[in-house]
């Protein structure tokens, strides 16, 4: 889902940037005014979560793979600004040190991952939960369904956007400049791995968070549920040192997101267009439909805008890919957090002028 330099045209990149940018401003203005007390701590730690748990390949249908993205726990925890920003530098510091999506496409993961994930994990854990109590098992449910509809809605913007390229952006001899494949290739290829696996785990992960906050802190979910009963016979836990432990703890195991083989659908690289193997497998993924003779020439010209010095998560002075992967999510999850403080600092900055 992390789509690549070269797959979207120039024009619909700036359209897609031109389209964040607004949610990026809100975003912000909103979190101005919450800089005091836990809440910053609490989003820098959701946003190192996001970046650490989309390293954990899973393997799809068909022999590529997917990931969770942390969104709905994410909105449900710090709320729609909050989550937006947070897996907004999450995917920032993966496209700008790791090569995990495009610096053109920046904005088109924002949207997709970021923004669209966030308003639909939103909206949907407000309808379902209602006002009921914090430590309802309906709010355990609610976030289940809201990030498995997150997840869905994200991947269906993406290939949407991968589906209209070889509609607008052809050479003189009508083939395909950028992403190759049309919408009724891409939009089945990208959604039966994310209706099914992908998306059971993204509903996996936010329920299983949500009811181990339930038990031990309600007071993170207050925020998100206004009007909803809280239970005061729960103790006041202070919660964040555990889920920094866990953090810490889901790097170390981050070697495990290796095990899945395969590139994500859509997420190719120039090479692999170029290389008869490789098509292989993507015509094989993609419903067998034959992919255009040679590498497109603009996805060929974007695709070097940007050259990520750890790409793949594989710093090339190590030998190990598993120590590499593990010491790339440790090196990440810090870039995060010192993004994210940045911000903070730089939004009390703007307020105090």
């Amino acid at each position: 889902m992390h789509i690549p330099d070269g797959y979207l045209s120039p024009s619909t990149c700036a359209v897609l940037y031109a389209g964040a940018a607004p949610f990026w401003a809100v975003a912000l203005r909103r979190l101005q005014r919450r800089l005091a007390g836990r809440f910053v701590p609490m989003l820098a730690l959701v946003a190192a979560f996001s970046f650490v748990v989309m390293m954990f390949n899973l393997p799809l249908p068909g022999g590529t793979t997917g990931h969770a993205t942390g969104v709905a726990l994410a909105t449900i925890v710090v709320g729609p600004a909050g989550s937006i920003v947070a897996l907004s530098v999450a995917l920032l510091i993966q496209a700008l040190f790791f090569g995990d999506g495009g610096i053109t496409a920046y904005g088109a993961n924002c949207l997709n991952m970021a923004i669209v994930g966030s308003l639909v994990a939103w909206a949907c854990y407000r309808i379902i939960a209602g006002r009921a109590p914090l430590t309802s098992r309906l709010r355990v449910v609610a976030a289940a369904v809201a990030g498995y509809l997150a997840i869905n809605a994200s991947a269906l913007c993406a290939a949407v956007e991968f589906g209209i390229q070889p509609m607008l952006f052809r050479d003189a001899l009508g083939t395909p400049l950028y992403a190759p494949y049309p919408l009724h290739i891409a939009v089945p290829a990208m959604m039966i791995g994310h209706l099914t696996f992908a998306g059971a785990a993204e509903a996996v992960l936010s329920a299983g968070v949500i009811a181990y906050l339930q038990r031990t802190n309600v007071g993170l979910l207050r925020d998100t549920a206004p009007g909803a009963v809280e239970d005061a016979s729960l103790p006041a836990i202070d919660v964040l040192r555990p889920l920094w432990l866990a953090l810490g703890a889901l790097m170390v195991l981050t070697p495990l997101g290796l095990l899945a083989g395969g590139a994500a659908w859509g997420e190719w690289s120039a090479r692999d267009l170029a290389d008869p193997a490789a098509r292989a497998r993507i015509v094989a993924v993609s419903g067998s439909a034959p992919l255009p003779s040679g590498v497109p020439h603009g996805l060929a010209g974007l695709s070097t805008v940007w050259t990520a010095p750890l790409r793949g998560y594989a710093p090339p002075f190590l030998q190990s890919t598993a120590l590499g992967y593990a010491l790339s999510a440790m090196f990440g999850a810090g870039l995060v957090l010192l993004t994210v403080f940045a911000i903070r600092g730089m939004l009390l900055k703007a307020r105090a002028r």
